[in-house]
């Protein structure tokens, strides 16, 4: 290892590495349990998504801009999955932890971009939810599918070109001292502080990403909820007061689950020395465990989702059936 972190030196003034080696899990005991636990996640996940995408696809009445919207976050959470996990996987079972400049940068690239799509879709659906609850007689005037059709393009092309931005400026910097990444994929900060030149620029993007794409839709979201708060507050009947908090369930739970993780780690590393092991099991279980939770907790908490779940297993069960007295 030492090698590979002190024999880039060269006379020229800008080196740019054949390849990275991607560190992981540095010295912990049983850490391939980890990963094949990782592995199970990514199974879970590519089927419970592909499952409800499935439904909203198929089954017409969900064809409403809500929906819309959570067929987006289940692209995210499929494309979070994939770009991630079975790299992950390849890197740390098999042990093919050198990954090409190239490949690396295609994987700083769809690894974020999916996880920040799916904040930016969670604050899509706290506007849905808000307008659904303060403005409920002019939703469908506001709430169109071609409405909809707009925020989630904007959405895609700002994450979108945040990332280019981001990936784009990488390739400016000098790796001539170590190609030793502290992460569990091609993570743009500790990258960008493996460089020989100046990365002041890559540093304030970092930071403005961290703002535009993690803290401005959090902040969004809690206002929209705020907003909805008051608006509760002020239904006479607990019936209906409960009826309203019902449909807003599902979409609570997706948002305390994709940012209290991210958030802890954020607030532990400014607060204290996070250890790098720390860190990648944090945010591994942030980008994993979420992609596979959010289809879970539609089809239980989403009532439409849930008999319609139920009448489709029916309808298989009857077919089996059937099948077996033809026999």
């Amino acid at each position: 290892m030492t090698s590979l972190n002190s024999t880039l030196y060269l006379n020229t003034t800008f080196v740019r590495p054949p390849f990275f080696f991607i560190n992981g899990l540095d010295n912990m005991p049983h850490a391939k349990y980890y990963y094949v636990f990782l592995c199970f996640v990514f199974v879970v996940s590519v089927l419970g998504n592909s499952f409800v995408m499935f439904i909203i696809y198929t089954e017409g009445r969900f064809h409403t801009p809500k929906y819309m919207a959570i067929f987006n976050l289940l692209i995210a959470d499929l494309g979070e999955s994939t770009a991630l996990i079975p790299n992950v996987i390849a890197m740390f079972l098999f042990d093919s932890q050198y990954t090409s400049f190239d490949a690396c940068l295609a994987n700083m690239y769809f690894v974020p971009l999916f996880a920040c799509l799916q904040s930016l879709t969670l604050t899509v659906l706290a506007y849905d939810r808000l307008v659904a609850i303060c403005l409920p007689l002019r939703y469908h005037a506001i709430i169109t599918m071609q409405a909809m059709v707009v925020m989630l393009t904007v959405v895609w092309a700002y994450d979108s070109v945040l990332m280019i931005l981001m990936v784009t400026f990488i390739t400016r910097l000098s790796f001539c001292k170590s190609i030793v990444v502290q992460s569990y994929f091609c993570d743009h900060g500790p990258i960008y502080k493996l460089a020989c030149n100046d990365n002041f620029i890559n540093q304030v993007i970092s930071r403005v990403h961290a703002v535009l794409l993690l803290y401005l839709p959090f902040i969004l979201t809690v206002i929209s909820y705020v907003f909805i708060a008051g608006v509760l507050s002020k239904i006479a009947s607990s019936e209906g007061r409960f009826k309203a908090i019902k449909t807003c369930s599902a979409h609570l739970m997706l948002v305390a689950l994709y940012y209290l993780p991210i958030m802890g780690t954020q607030i532990a590393g400014l607060t204290s020395t996070l250890q790098p092991n720390g860190r990648i099991i944090n945010l591994s279980i942030a980008n994993s465990i979420t992609p596979m939770m959010n289809p879970i907790i539609y089809v239980l908490n989403t009532e439409e989702i849930k008999e319609f779940s139920k009448k489709l297993f029916k309808r298989k069960k009857k077919n089996c059936n059937r099948i077996k007295q033809s026999k």
